[in-house]
């Protein structure tokens, strides 16, 4: 007969694989706390029918009661999979709102068709942007300072460390578990623009399609329009070389389109002063043309009518930067609400999911064998 301990490293590791599957399968955190618990109680069932459990009693229920107490703190959380597919380096930035925990990090780098995953703490809310064509200078008084022609974020390191993005930026804003549990999230062009960004809830349609019938339609959003090549002369962040140069010349050379706000600092496009309210701040013709290129994208501070977005049950949320348009698109439709629906999320499958039919197998033919 084999010893208790490897029989609860075999129970140990069927949980272990379960908890591994999720990296793979797209399931919201409350699915996925009642995906640990059936797979936990299954196995304990599976063990009684195999008789192990009469004779190791004490330490399978404790092991299957650590399991499905550690459940919450495992699967307690959303995970943001951030995903680069532009044709050149962006530098994700991350910024933490005030009351928040700060996620493991603030900054980095995805190379072309890189992503990145990270978790956040319960009720989390804050924002990400990307930082492009971002160097490291050298200074002989002061040694290095790292620092991005659009987005930085001022702190001289790739990490944020607690700033945020300089405008223009294109934003994504997050508040997890608000008001009556719903998610909140947006892509704002408020601070105006610098890459196209797609904001996705990552889970099964059909957990999707039931959410739709209660609460939060959990929509895709986005906006996935170069708005650099229509931006305005007077909105337009310009290469330095390029700044005196004659203002007839081409878009080419724009890297980013500021607000108006950004570029007048005038009241009524800041909507501030007198017109920091929703009757008095309207819409201009600036974020219009924001507005038109993405409509479901934020234009201006008061825009919340068709650009705030809920979903129930903190889903996980996939970030991509420059996501491509499918080839079906005409440029006159905007398709930010129906792509990346719990689709990919540039993560590589675990191994693990193929080791738990295996682990079955095994347990199987071991009982068959009356080995124990």
């Amino acid at each position: 007969m084999p010893t208790t301990p490897n029989l609860c490293a075999l129970l140990a590791s069927y949980i272990i694989c379960s908890l591994n599957m999720i990296d793979v399968l797209p399931l919201s955190p409350s699915s996925e706390r009642e995906f640990i618990k059936v797979r936990t109680i299954s196995s304990i069932v599976l063990l009684q029918e195999m008789g192990l459990m009469a004779h190791h009693q004490l330490w399978f229920t404790a092991l299957a009661l650590v399991c499905l107490l550690s459940v919450s703190f495992v699967t307690g959380t959303a995970r943001f999979t951030i995903i680069n597919k532009c044709t050149h380096p962006v530098w994700p930035g991350v910024l933490a709102n005030a009351g928040s925990t700060p996620l493991s990090t603030t900054g980095f780098l995805l190379q072309e068709g890189q992503s990145a995953t990270l978790s956040s703490p319960p009720s989390w809310s804050g924002r990400f942007w990307g930082r492009t064509l971002c160097t490291t200078q050298g200074y002989s008084t002061t040694g290095t300072k790292f620092a991005c022609a659009t987005g930085d974020c001022g702190s001289n390191t790739i990490e944020c460390s607690g700033a945020g993005a300089t405008p223009p930026a294109t934003l994504a804003e997050f508040t997890l578990n608000g008001a009556d549990g719903l998610d909140f999230y947006d892509v704002s062009l408020v601070d105006g623009y610098n890459l196209p960004m797609l904001v996705a809830p990552q889970q099964l349609e059909l957990e999707v399609e039931s959410r739709r019938s209660s609460s939060g339609n959990c929509s895709s959003t986005g906006c996935l329009v170069d708005i650099n090549s229509v931006c305005p002369k007077e909105l337009r962040l310009r290469l330095l070389s390029n700044k005196d140069e004659d203002e007839d010349e081409d878009e080419s050379d724009t890297l980013a389109c500021k607000s108006a706000c950004d570029a007048f600092e005038q009241p009524e496009y800041c909507c501030s002063g007198e017109y920091a309210n929703p009757q008095t701040c309207k819409p201009s013709s600036y974020s219009e043309l924001f507005k038109k290129a993405c409509p479901l994208a934020y234009s201006y501070a008061y825009d919340d009518g068709t650009s705030t977005f809920t979903c129930s049950s903190s889903p996980n949320y996939v970030i991509t930067f420059c996501p491509p348009l499918p080839s079906s698109q005409k440029s006159s439709q905007h398709p930010e609400a129906s792509l990346l629906r719990g689709g990919e999320d540039g993560s590589v499958a675990n191994s693990c999911s193929d080791a738990i039919p295996l682990v079955l197998l095994i347990i199987w033919h071991i009982a068959a064998a009356n080995i124990f």
